[in-house]
């Protein structure tokens, strides 16, 4: 007996009743949401629309086991359209598939190496543009298909919005967008309602997809063909996967392993790409569906989001090509508006927030929209932070003089962090004519923290010693004496 109860203590959460209603209708929800979603992205990659459902449907239900950070959703994404598109058109798809697995091996590689740990080096201010873009981005996703659409089209847009608004005031047992989902589908058929549907936008697969060995000749001209695709490949989807895990840890509290999930999203696009998949990563709009609309917090939602996409295609295939693409566009619409960061824009937040990080913020969401890749947009506010940061701290430096009454030696206490932004001008802050013979230069207040400073005060020694004047450096603390004794007159090749 007692054995029966330690088992059912330590069972996974998922086996709760209640908590498995909920990873089983966010499942469904994402699944729903994920099919025109990935057909648009093959018509992206330049491939059949069964290519991107077989990689969803891989991608979420192998990083479901071996991801990282539970609830969040991965499958074809539009980043990874975009990188493999070109050689997707040039090449044909063997060479894509093959991109893929060797994209996906990339991947497993720099998740052991610990490229995951650079992720501590990504600014709030960052974080906070990258999560606002990614709101626009999905935002203007959606915005063609509310353009030159028949007329019904805007009216159950809205109705969808209002089910989604209103009807958790009722109850939360269902999700919101799962009913006006089914709800709109049901009017539009009922009342014979013409609107563009998701079999509009592509024939769903027939069959489930078949393991294979990608059609390409396996020689070094392949591969250095191959390579750059999959590098670039493999660093857009970790940042966007690793970005994405980091707003999930934010919004449920929780910690991931980023390291896993760097791993996991390299075996999951390994399986994908044996399948006949386009590869994927992380998608954030879906995520958001899945933990902040519906709600999740499990695996299970993420496997049970790529089993119900293959059921919904193959089992009811009619069924959900009648979904009308405004119901679907409204989910994705509520979505944007939920996920973008009102506060970090209101003018409150404006005037106590730093210039320097509203620039950073501005930066990564003005270069994310511009590129639809928020990679870029990220590695370029990290840039614009770093820089901003450097020019901040290096005005912290000073430099004060003091000559004894007797006018033999000067001392100067230098006070602030030395490094290759602030260092640089150091070397102007000395008298070299007018000083005694003696000089003490004291850094018992400041830090060296790089070669540059050293070269600096090594120039600044030099300068003295051609005057026939001496310098003494006082009051390193030992991390700064450590460097100060290793590269010191060894920096210029003279001595």
């Amino acid at each position: 007996m007692s054995s029966v109860l330690s088992v059912l203590r330590t069972r996974p959460a998922w086996l709760s009743p209640k908590v498995a209603r909920v990873e089983i209708l966010a499942g469904l929800v994402v699944a729903l949401a994920l099919i025109p979603e990935a057909i648009s992205f093959s018509i992206i990659a330049g491939v059949d629309p069964s290519i991107g459902l077989f990689a969803s449907f891989t991608m979420a239900v192998v990083i479901s086991v071996v991801g990282g950070r539970a609830a969040m959703i991965s499958a074809a994404t539009g980043a990874i359209a975009l990188v493999v598109a070109p050689l997707a058109r040039e090449h044909g798809l063997g060479y894509l598939v093959a991109t893929v697995i060797l994209g996906g091996l990339f991947q497993i590689v720099l998740g052991s190496l610990g490229v995951a740990k650079l992720m501590r080096f990504v600014p709030r201010s960052v974080m906070v543009g990258f999560v606002n873009a990614l709101a626009i981005l999905i935002f203007l996703a959606q915005v063609p298909a509310l353009i030159d659409v028949p007329w019904p089209v805007y009216p159950l847009f809205a109705a969808g919005l209002v089910i989604m608004v209103l009807f958790p005031k009722l109850t939360r047992a269902v999700p919101a967008p799962l009913v006006a989902i089914v709800a709109l589908t049901a009017l539009t058929i009922a009342a014979g309602i013409s609107v563009p549907t998701v079999g509009d936008k592509g024939a769903l697969p027939s069959s489930l997809p078949v393991l294979g060995i990608p059609d390409v000749p396996f020689t070094w001209d392949t591969l250095t063909l191959l390579a750059p695709y999959a590098l670039a490949f493999a660093l857009v989807g970790l940042m966007e996967s690793l970005m994405t895990a980091k707003l999930v840890d934010d919004i449920t509290d929780t910690r991931s392993n980023k390291t896993r999930e760097a791993i996991g999203q390299g075996i999951a696009n390994v399986v994908t790409g044996i399948f006949g998949g386009m590869g994927g990563c992380a998608m954030i709009g879906q995520t958001m569906i899945n933990v902040r609309t519906a709600g999740a917090r499990t695996r299970l939602s993420t496997f049970l989001a790529g089993s119900f996409l293959m059921v919904l295609c193959l089992v009811f295939g009619p069924v959900v090509s009648d979904i009308p693409m405004a119901a679907l566009v409204a989910v994705m619409v509520l979505v944007a508006f939920g996920t973008f960061d009102w506060h970090s824009i209101a003018p409150a937040t404006l005037k106590r927030m730093p210039a320097g990080e509203i620039t950073v913020m501005v930066v990564t969401v003005a270069i994310v929209v511009a590129t639809s890749n928020l990679a870029i947009g990220v590695v370029a506010g990290s840039i614009t932070a770093v820089v901003i940061f450097a020019r901040r701290v290096a005005r912290l430096v000073d430099v004060t003089a003091a000559t004894d009454p007797d006018g033999t030696q000067v001392v100067y206490a230098v006070t602030g962090e030395l490094f290759f932004a602030s260092s640089n001008d150091l070397v102007s802050r000395f008298d070299y004519a007018g000083d005694p013979d003696s000089v003490v230069i004291d850094l018992t207040d400041a830090h060296i923290w790089d070669a540059s400073t050293v070269a600096a005060l090594d120039a600044v020694t030099a300068k003295y010693a051609d005057r026939g004047k001496s310098v003494e450096i006082t009051g390193l603390n030992t991390p700064s004496a450590t460097m100060h004794g290793r590269l010191s007159g060894e920096l210029t090749g003279s001595h």
